[in-house]
């Protein structure tokens, strides 16, 4: 089974690049996954096609402003992003441009400058002259080991958590090409968002407003949360073309007890369980698979597996030959959504992370 089996033709044109002026104001594609009939919506109707008794269930993280920028103590400018932790493993980031072993980063509060900026200003040379190596301090970054493939290991004075809450930005995916703004801060953000710890957003909830939730539980339906912590993953491409070969990345997840509860209720009484984006897709057929309801998460779906747990699929668009296009294929089946994506670029829908959504039923 191939990666390259699984792409369409995304037009440049179709990528959103900013949020909507009005968060929840998204078109809806829903999608009969046994006969492949396609109806256009609007995301404020999502009500229409969820049924009373149905369970929804969102992912709670919160995304941190992993994005940091650095410099090195020649001036030199670099940019990081803060990768999710797990347990007693080091600390490790992304970055960009050239960093070696034992390079001190101190961390700025503002954004790198222009090219042009960069010309007009002195060289910075951290805290002291030129040659000398730079005073550590909680502002200060040390690469203890350069991984490869743009992932280093870190150490700091300060938990590097809390540099980036303090001095970090929006991670915005690096196809939107541009830096995040006040408002990414905000809309790159769910608004039930809690618990610190993703490095992406769970981007299929960005439109979720909270008065939608309120007209789909009046309805009857309930909504549950888990936790799980998008990661590395998402910024990494599927570097072989044989699917079998990609080996998927570890993410930290928690089932809380009230949301098996939920679940176990509503199977029993033979109504959806409805699974608020991939993230939660994910995690819901992790445990039904190991039994864990808290832990490291590694599951990588596509086509040929089995569902257990969910029985509809909201989310977004997805890029072609990722990860996330295969789960929602093996959900679907490629057939219908590709007919599906086909339909949604020429009904000039928006794609990824800040676009329309698809409701599969």
């Amino acid at each position: 089974m191939l990666v390259s089996d699984y792409s369409y033709n995304l037009p440049e044109d179709r990528i959103a690049k900013f949020p909507p002026k009005e968060r929840g104001t998204t078109r809806l594609l829903v999608l009969n996954r046994n006969d492949g009939k396609i109806v256009d919506s609007y995301y404020r109707d999502l009500a229409d096609f969820l049924n009373p008794g149905d369970v929804l269930i969102l992912n709670d993280t919160r995304v941190m402003q992993s994005r940091l920028f650095c410099e090195l103590p020649d001036g030199r400018e670099r940019e990081l992003v803060v990768l999710e932790k797990h347990g007693d493993e080091p600390q490790r980031v992304m970055y960009r441009g050239k960093l070696h072993d034992g390079d001190v980063l101190f961390v700025k509060s503002e954004g790198i400058r222009s090219a042009a900026a960069r010309e007009r200003a002195p060289v910075a040379r951290g805290d002291g002259p030129a040659g000398r190596a730079p005073k550590i301090d909680e502002k200060h970054i040390t690469i203890t080991r350069v991984l490869g493939n743009g992932i280093a290991e870190v150490e700091s004075a300060t938990p590097l958590a809390d540099l980036a809450e303090k001095y970090g930005t929006v991670p915005l995916p690096p196809y939107l090409h541009r830096d995040a703004t006040e408002d990414d801060k905000k809309r790159y953000q769910t608004v039930w968002a809690r618990h610190m710890g993703s490095a992406a957003a769970p981007t299929a909830s960005l439109n979720m407003t909270d008065d939608l939730l309120d007209r789909l539980k009046q309805k009857g339906v309930i909504v549950k949360y888990l936790t799980l912590h998008v990661g590395l993953g998402t910024f990494l491409p599927i570097r072989s073309d044989n699917i079998e070969e990609h080996k998927m990345h570890s993410e930290w997840f928690n089932i809380p007890d009230d949301t098996l509860a939920a679940i176990e209720k509503v199977k029993a009484a033979q109504n959806r369980v409805v699974a608020l984006g991939t993230t939660v897709a994910r995690t819901l057929e992790y445990y039904a698979k190991t039994g864990k309801t808290s832990g490291e998460d590694d599951i990588f779906i596509y086509p040929g597996f089995e569902f257990k747990i969910v029985d509809a699929l909201l989310t977004n668009f997805h890029a072609p030959k990722s990860t996330v296009l295969m789960l929602a294929a093996a959900f679907t089946g490629w057939d219908h959504l590709k007919n599906a994506y086909d339909h949604a670029v020429d009904a000039k829908y928006n794609f990824l992370s800040y676009g329309d959504s698809m409701f599969i039923c």
